[in-house]
């Protein structure tokens, strides 16, 4: 072999190398800039991980509901199934003096609780919110939003039957997908019977699931967390396509004695003055806009995972059979039956 065939050989080597190497590095997810958050050396062993308590991951961006995600994270910190609170802060034009104000209020809420610690996002990913993170030491994480208050016995509740399910996602507010049958397309809807949507206003699900979100899929993952970048929504969507992939069933709705939305759009003032300021709440058409995005998931994965599920877990067994008293049917517990 001439030097000439030689040099020719050495290029293509290189050029191959170079197209394998741009090639697996378009596959990482571009929303860390300090690290690769898909390194598994950088994060815990799942075998280490604690199933006796949660990480909460709260999600939060506006500057005005600070008051109501202090009490929130607080709250969530007295709790013994809690090891640690983050609060992944995804507004990029937020002050840093607002944020430290911030840090030391939770500072002085936590006093004798769980950790809470504030985290700048690098941007206003809404695919941020299943980042894997080394700090992370429990074995499953709650997902929710800046606006929602849980009381304490129903969370308490929905982690501990989590714990016989893990593999589902559990959660207070479900939505469903459907086909419209006179349009020929997937929608996004309510349903009185079913659902195959949890929200993530709440939801606690395994932490793998965070990886595989951010890590696993390929190009087809690419393209679907770009959808979410693209409408800022929907990411609680593709979180439920994956794991429905993953185990072939849809998620556990839970009952909660007291579930306050204040975020939702059908609040009434002065209260719903603190809705419509969320990053996926900035255009309008919000069902038209997540209808969309079913449709997209579906077209790039090639199948529709989603599958519905039937009823609700509930806290407390009563009796339910009917007995007379007095001229009036009422509940047998209560005559002592």
């Amino acid at each position: 072999m001439n030097p000439v065939q030689i040099q020719k050989k050495f290029l293509f080597s290189f050029s191959v190398l170079l197209a394998v190497s741009l090639s697996v590095m378009s596959l990482r997810p571009r929303y860390s800039k300090d690290s690769d958050p898909c390194d598994r050396t950088m994060l815990r062993d799942p075998r280490t991980l604690r199933s006796d308590q949660v990480t909460v991951l709260i999600n939060g961006y506006s500057e005005s509901r600070i008051p109501l995600l202090t009490t929130i994270a607080a709250t969530y910190a007295t709790s013994p199934s809690v090891a640690a609170v983050l609060i992944l802060w995804g507004n990029p034009s937020t002050p840093a003096r607002i944020l430290s104000q911030l840090k030391h209020s939770l500072t002085i809420s936590s006093s004798g609780g769980a950790s809470i610690t504030v985290i700048r996002q690098p941007s206003d990913s809404l695919n941020l919110r299943f980042l894997p993170r080394p700090s992370i030491a429990t074995r499953g994480v709650l997902i929710c939003d800046d606006d929602v208050e849980i009381d304490s016995k129903s969370f308490e509740f929905a982690f501990k039957i989590w714990g016989s399910r893990d593999t589902s996602i559990f959660g207070f507010f479900a939505r469903s997908h459907d086909l419209d049958l006179s349009r020929r397309e997937w929608i996004y809807t309510v349903h009185p019977d079913k659902y195959s949507i949890m929200l993530t206003k709440f939801m606690i699900l395994k932490t793998e699931y965070l990886y595989t979100y951010t890590c696993c899929g390929g190009q087809k993952m690419i393209q679907m967390r770009d959808v979410v970048d693209r409408v800022q929504n929907c990411e609680d969507i593709l979180m439920n396509f994956v794991v429905a992939d993953e185990t072939g069933s849809g998620p556990i709705l839970v009952g909660a004695e007291k579930a306050r939305d204040w975020g939702d759009a059908r609040n009434e003032e002065p209260m719903g003055r603190v809705s419509a300021v969320g990053l996926s709440s900035r255009v309008g058409d919000h069902r038209k806009r997540r209808g969309e995005c079913i449709r997209e998931f579906h077209m790039i994965l090639g199948k529709m995972p989603l599958r519905y599920s039937y009823g609700k877990v509930v806290n407390s067994v009563g009796e339910q059979g009917l007995c007379n008293k007095g001229g009036r049917l009422v509940v047998c517990d209560k005559q002592g039956v």
